[in-house]
């Protein structure tokens, strides 16, 4: 079984889309919070600017997540030296292959490469099982941020708080 880790591209647009859709359908099943959505002109952003990703197992896409290299309104002044994952989306084939590792072993050569501090995330901090998965692949809870200004931020991020995590490179 081969595992790579590539950029996205424009010709992958509606099936990112149909990952997120997966993972609305997933979220309202296992959880009371969910995605609301995502414009088609931040992916495009994403995929331009090779912020978007995606898993192949022996060349089907298994699992897709995007990055940033700042994120103030959530990180706040420890916004700094840092890639962010955002929007982790398996498909239910793939569910079991423990893809947040396989993002964190790349997030580590990405950031050794380039001179990166830390790996970070977020989720929703009521999410108790996946504060429990993320903890267990690695990262380190740092605490949590109340999102009060999230103008730029998806509308799912409206009033909530969440649980921020970090690896140390």
């Amino acid at each position: 079984m081969q595992i790579e880790v590539k950029n996205s591209q424009i010709s992958d647009m509606e099936l990112i889309f149909e990952f997120y859709d997966i993972a609305v359908a997933h979220q309202k099943k296992v959880f009371n919070k969910h995605w609301q959505g995502f414009s088609r002109a931040l992916i495009e952003t994403e995929i331009s600017e090779n912020r978007q990703y995606k898993i192949l197992v022996d060349g089907a896409t298994a699992c897709i997540f995007a990055v940033t290299f700042n994120d103030k309104l959530i990180w706040g002044n420890k916004d700094q030296d840092s890639i962010y994952i955002h929007r982790i989306v398996t498909h239910s084939k793939f569910r079991g292959f423990a893809f947040v590792k396989e993002i964190i072993k790349w997030a580590k050569a990405f950031s050794l490469k380039n001179g990166i501090k830390f790996i970070r995330m977020d989720t929703w901090a009521d999410n108790e099982k996946l504060l429990e998965y993320y903890t267990g692949c690695g990262f380190n809870y740092v605490g949590v941020a109340v999102m009060e200004k999230t103008e730029g931020l998806p509308k799912h991020y409206e009033g909530i708080s969440l649980s921020l995590f970090e690896i140390e490179v």
